[in-house]
């Protein structure tokens, strides 16, 4: 039987699978990189969406501080280049690096390390300005901007006198794309706001969906907060499958990312006629691979490509374990009982930290049950896998080579299955044709 190599993205790395000639691969075509990253950014910054330059906006309010929100240490964004040509067109205009704090964008997620720091930002470090994280669980670093639902944001963001919000445009499994509001909400807001944000309601919604951002209750509501607190200058990046940055997107909040979710959405979009009996996946690579709970935006990404008695099997570092303690304790108390999980989340009414990813998980756990959704890591135990509603893939030898023998076990014994892999993991954007159009004001 012919066959082909394809390869897939496991931590730093990338390994290959053999799969017949007749298995299809879902990925967009490559992604042209830019061929000068600094240049196109000088020229959105120069040339911006819905806005004057950015450095006649700040010359025209003469702040004397500023903020630079940028996202935190699971997405790969070129943030050393961002924020470095940011400070520049402050420092420009009389804004000093030592007035101006980078502000780490973490929602709920945990605060960076140095080392962490060091990856994000470079030499950006060497300068003046003050490098935070938001801890959405401090009252004392949050100040309230609504009172009906009540919203707080961080007092650093609300409090400067120029405001920008930096991030990375991609797929996103619940809020239809990254970027733009997501880099105030969730990302600068409350333990409260963020709850409500990823709530029982709001994620089980069928429009909190991938690539849609009409109608989408999560967009909505981080919408919402962001123009209530506002943002002076947005700059955008999205990256190639090589993570080179590909677009720079900059200007109005609203209308900049606009414009990046529709490029995003034509370059990360593929199209589907049929479902598959087998779909091998991944979740992205490092770092987004480093916990399991990131890694359950591979699995929903590949929902479009399953019917009820497909196989998924998804490669994984998960190299930092499952996530945060109440994440873990979420997975330790229901990961074997995910309809019973629904049941009390539904009850309940209350909305514990991180309980939302495994709500999300579900939408493929319906689908295709816990037998069916096969986890290959080398990060987790095969017994905390089983405890996790997946399927463990053991065996001889590493991440590899349990990958391709699960793979050859399962030819044996469907010959004629259908096969399907997704080299990009959550980075595509499988649709199908009546889907095609992606984004929305």
């Amino acid at each position: 039987m012919a066959s082909r190599t394809v390869p897939l993205r496991y931590g730093r790395e990338r390994f290959s699978i053999c799969v017949p000639e007749s298995a299809r691969v879902l990925e967009a075509p490559e992604i042209p990189a830019l061929p000068d990253p600094r240049a196109e950014v000088r020229r959105v910054l120069a040339a911006p969406t819905g806005t004057p330059p950015l450095r006649e906006l700040i010359r025209a309010q003469a702040p004397k501080n500023a903020v630079i929100t940028i996202s935190d240490f699971t997405r790969p964004v070129p943030n050393e280049l961002l924020v470095g040509e940011l400070l520049d067109a402050l420092n420009a205009e009389g804004v000093p690096d030592a007035n101006v704090t980078v502000l780490i964008a973490t929602g709920m997620h945990r605060a960076s390390s140095p080392r962490e720091r060091e990856e994000m930002l470079g030499r950006v470090l060497k300068r003046a300005c003050r490098v935070v994280d938001h801890l959405a669980s401090d009252a004392a670093s949050v100040v309230r901007v609504s009172a009906e639902p009540p919203v707080s944001v961080n007092r650093l963001y609300v409090d400067a006198d120029f405001k920008i919000v930096t991030g990375l445009i991609e797929p996103h499994f619940m809020a239809g794309f990254s970027g733009g509001r997501k880099g105030i909400c969730p990302g600068l807001v409350d333990l409260a706001t963020i709850q409500r944000f990823h709530g029982y309601k709001t994620m089980g919604d069928p429009l909190a969906e991938n690539g849609l951002l009409d109608g989408n209750p999560c967009h909505a509501e981080a919408l919402r907060v962001a123009r209530i607190v506002g943002c002076d200058f947005l700059l955008n990046a999205a990256i190639a499958h090589n993570r080179r940055p590909a677009g720079i997107y900059g200007g109005h909040l609203e209308a900049a990312h606009l414009a990046g979710c529709r490029q995003v959405g034509l370059w990360n979009g593929v199209l589907l006629d049929e479902t598959y009996d087998l779909v091998v996946t991944n979740a992205g690579g490092y770092p987004l691979d480093a916990t399991y709970y990131q890694t359950v935006k591979g699995m929903c990404a590949a929902l479009p490509a399953l019917h009820e008695r497909s196989t998924l099997l998804i490669a994984s570092a998960c190299s930092e374990g499952i996530g945060s303690p109440e994440y873990t304790a979420t997975m330790q108390r229901w990961g074997r009982d995910w309809r019973g999980f629904l049941e009390f989340i539904a009850r309940s009414g209350v909305t514990t930290k991180d309980q939302w990813q495994y709500q999300m998980q579900a939408r493929v756990l319906a689908r295709i049950g816990a037998e069916r959704l096969c986890l290959v890591s080398d990060g987790l135990e095969a017994g905390v896998q089983a405890g996790l509603s997946v399927h463990p893939v053991t065996g001889a030898g590493g991440a590899a080579e349990r990958t391709q023998a699960f793979v050859d076990a399962y030819l044996r014994e469907h010959p004629r299955a259908r096969i399907a892999v997704i080299p990009e993991g959550p980075y595509a954007m499988l649709v199908a044709p009546q889907s095609v159009a992606v984004a929305g004001s």
